[in-house]
């Protein structure tokens, strides 16, 4: 009875401490205007695929420019404010740091209709390169971010001057394991969302069940939205996104990378999309990251892989050390 006692009072607890934090979410605009980016943030007007969209990025420029650029492409669950320590660093070193919100994402615009391809955020982000007036730059992608670094690089390998992917998805091709749903199942679920649900997803996904303080913040921007009368608007998008990621694999062509390559990878990572489609035993073979890193690695030529031991699948954040000091490296080479 003592620790039937003891386990009611614990889901007591953590019921009573979600419902708090809960209650104290901010209302977040669509394109969290009320959101403030840790650097200044411009935007451009996109005219593509009839109709005219405002992208957002943040250009952060050194006093001690060194005459080299970084990009940084967000992941899925993210947007470029996520970037922050990675851009103080970056920017110490001399490197001028371009982070985009794609559209669909953070405080760029969130369409009704838009058609999600990984060769149309390349060419987004080109337009943003092209308004800079950049025509060389080292591409570092984390998550989703990593499947558009890689189109990058095989749609601009002139622009192209090194790739770094840290814990991408798409190093696998699901759609040989999971069973294919259609954008709709995707937006039901987007729908059903909320802060419980997102915290326990990036609680289990993310970071092994072992929770800080600072990771707050990013389930706080995704569920703020959820709060939003045109959340809809972003599940929409979202579920859009997801349809993007599965049905279009860069994995078969990681051959034809020419630029060289960094690999970042948190091994604990088991990330994969639609691991609840499948079967316990299929399950166990999916987003195995401690050997996807070593098998890409022998698929991209010029490429060289950095392992990060009991860290998932955000190096950035959740070891950022170990994170930072091989990508300065590896870009001053």
């Amino acid at each position: 009875m003592k620790k039937i006692g003891i386990l009611l009072f614990a889901l007591l607890c953590t019921h009573q401490t979600i419902k708090a934090q809960t209650d104290s979410l901010q209302w977040l605009d669509i394109q969290l205007s009320n959101y403030t980016y840790p650097y200044p943030v411009s935007t451009i007007e996109i005219s593509v695929q009839e109709q005219t969209l405002t992208m957002a990025y943040m250009d952060v420029k050194p006093d001690n420019y060194n005459g080299k650029n970084v990009v940084l492409l967000h992941g899925k669950n993210f947007n470029g404010a996520y970037w922050e320590t990675t851009i103080a660093s970056l920017t110490k070193e001399g490197f001028r740091v371009i982070v985009p919100d794609q559209i669909g994402f953070g405080k760029s615009e969130k369409p009704k209709h838009f058609h999600y391809t990984f060769q149309q955020l390349a060419q987004n982000t080109k337009k943003v390169l092209d308004t800079l007036n950049i025509t060389k730059t080292a591409i570092l992608g984390h998550s989703m971010g990593g499947m558009l670094a890689t189109r990058f690089a095989l749609m601009y390998p002139e622009v192209t001057e090194k790739l770094i992917l840290e814990n991408p998805i798409g190093l696998e091709d699901w759609k040989l394991k999971v069973p294919y749903k259609p954008v709709e199942w995707w937006y039901k679920n987007e729908l059903k969302k909320n802060y419980e649900s997102i915290k326990n997803y990036q609680l289990e996904n993310y970071y092994d069940n072992s929770w800080k303080p600072e990771y707050d913040q990013w389930v706080n921007l995704l569920a703020g939205w959820t709060l939003n009368s045109s959340y809809e608007t972003i599940a929409w998008n979202a579920a859009l996104t997801y349809d993007m990621i599965f049905t279009q694999p860069v994995v078969y062509e990681f051959k034809n990378i020419t630029s060289p390559t960094l690999l970042i990878i948190g091994t604990r990572d088991r990330t994969a999309l639609g691991k609840p489609l499948v079967s316990e035993e299929v399950r166990k073979t999916m987003g195995l990251y401690s050997q996807l890193g070593k098998t890409t690695k022998e698929r991209i030529p010029n490429a060289k892989l950095v392992e990060i031991e009991n860290t998932g699948h955000l190096p950035h954040i959740e070891s950022f050390d170990q994170f930072i000091k091989p990508l300065i490296l590896f870009l001053k080479e």
